[in-house]
């Protein structure tokens, strides 16, 4: 736990910036089991690889013998996390929150140790839940208006005229004090959590505790090249999704990404993640080839070397030689003149029609290897036809009258 220099190389790899650097220099050096600060809401869970930069530096320190605290914020959710929001968040019931909480656990463990030694559990209902009235003023008596007016989102809904509930604006009070009440040495986060952690620290050093150091990761973009990952705009890679699903997502990556995303999202050795962008920058076979090592390298990270293995021998076939797997899922439609769009929501229900036409616009739609862009056109089913919605999702299609 003590060579600091190692321990820093190997997070900076994917941090932005490091709040109180020295702080954590102080406590990585004293040989000391630090308590890594992990806080979830717990809303619906659908975490990506996005999410996993953090939780990978997590379970490198869990390597080195520190502990993750992971924190379920059961009471907190009920407030609703305004960060990134224009508007009020609904509120769930205690029902959907342990659902919600039981697949958190079950995601979070595809990437951390979960052994008592390294991997705690706490909820903020056990201090929030009996804190009484008095103390809960106390908290609010130490933050300003000032010091919540400055965070930018508050700022702009006021400019625009939306309201802001009460509730929201005590929610990074209160996930401040969670650092407090759980002896946070550390906490890992994206840009976007900075002000309600920066909070953390406000809080311990008020209340005679050493502050957290607070690390910023490394964010982005989507795999389309916009914005960050995000499920609504079905530009990310899944934390649950199959391992042919994420070869097939990170051999459709643009061009330009292919270091940035080897960077941040393997083990490779940095000399050969420059050598990838190089090649990448080539286009064309170049490019392809600098793929197929990005999407094995982030395949064996989650899945083992012999499964990326075999997915990149089936990516090649089917794409390099252009072949159809043999035994494809059918699916029979109620129409003989369906168009486009139908036939992919009889295929695809689980996704949204916003997310069926975005297929469409990206070329990732083709009819019997006729790639169709236009979401109206109707097809003529005078017998079976194939249908690739993705890079390496088919069905056949039938008429069912």
């Amino acid at each position: 736990m003590t060579d600091v220099p190692a321990v820093l190389e190997r997070l900076r790899r994917t941090t932005d910036t490091i709040v109180g650097e020295q702080d954590l220099i102080d406590r990585l050096a004293s040989g000391r089991r630090l308590r890594v600060k992990y806080g979830v809401d717990c809303t619906a869970p659908d975490l990506h690889i996005g999410h996993a930069v953090n939780l990978w530096m997590m379970r490198q320190l869990q390597d080195l013998g520190h502990q993750v605290v992971f924190l379920l914020g059961d009471l907190t959710t009920r407030i609703g996390d305004p960060t990134g929001r224009s508007e009020t968040r609904p509120t769930l019931t205690p029902e959907q929150i342990e659902v919600n909480a039981a697949s958190f656990l079950e995601q979070v463990s595809l990437v951390l140790r979960t052994e008592p030694d390294v991997f705690e559990v706490r909820r903020n209902s056990e201090w929030y839940g009996s804190m009484e009235v008095a103390t809960l003023l106390g908290l609010f008596s130490q933050v300003t208006q000032a010091q919540l007016m400055a965070r930018d989102m508050f700022r702009d809904r006021v400019a625009a005229g939306r309201e802001i509930a009460l509730h929201e604006l005590i929610y990074p009070v209160l996930q401040g004090y969670d650092s407090f009440a759980m002896d946070s040495d550390l906490t890992i986060v994206g840009s976007d959590q900075l002000f309600n952690e920066q909070l953390g620290r406000h809080f311990q050093q008020r209340l005679g505790a050493p502050p957290q150091a607070v690390v910023i990761t490394t964010i982005t973009p989507g795999i389309d090249g916009g914005p960050k990952q995000s499920k609504s705009l079905n530009n990310y890679i899944g934390l649950t999704d199959s391992p042919k699903d994420k070869f097939g997502k990170l051999m459709s990556l643009p061009d330009t990404l292919v270091q940035t995303y080897a960077h941040v999202y393997s083990e490779l050795p940095l000399e050969i993640v420059a050598a990838l962008g190089e090649a990448a920058a080539h286009g064309g076979p170049a490019a392809r080839d600098a793929k197929l090592k990005l999407a094995a390298a982030v395949v064996t990270r989650y899945h083992g070397a012999n499964v990326a293995k075999a997915e990149r021998a089936a990516f090649t076939e089917q794409f390099s030689h252009r072949t159809i797997p043999a035994e494809l899922p059918e699916v029979a439609v109620k129409t003989s003149r369906p168009t486009i769009l139908e036939l992919l929501q009889a295929a695809r229900p689980e996704l949204s029609n916003s997310e069926l036409r975005r297929l469409i616009r990206q070329g990732a739609v083709s009819i019997d290897d006729q790639k169709v862009l236009s979401h109206d056109r109707h097809v003529l089913l005078t017998g079976p036809i194939t249908l690739r919605s993705g890079s390496r999702t088919f069905h056949r299609i039938v008429a069912d009258l």
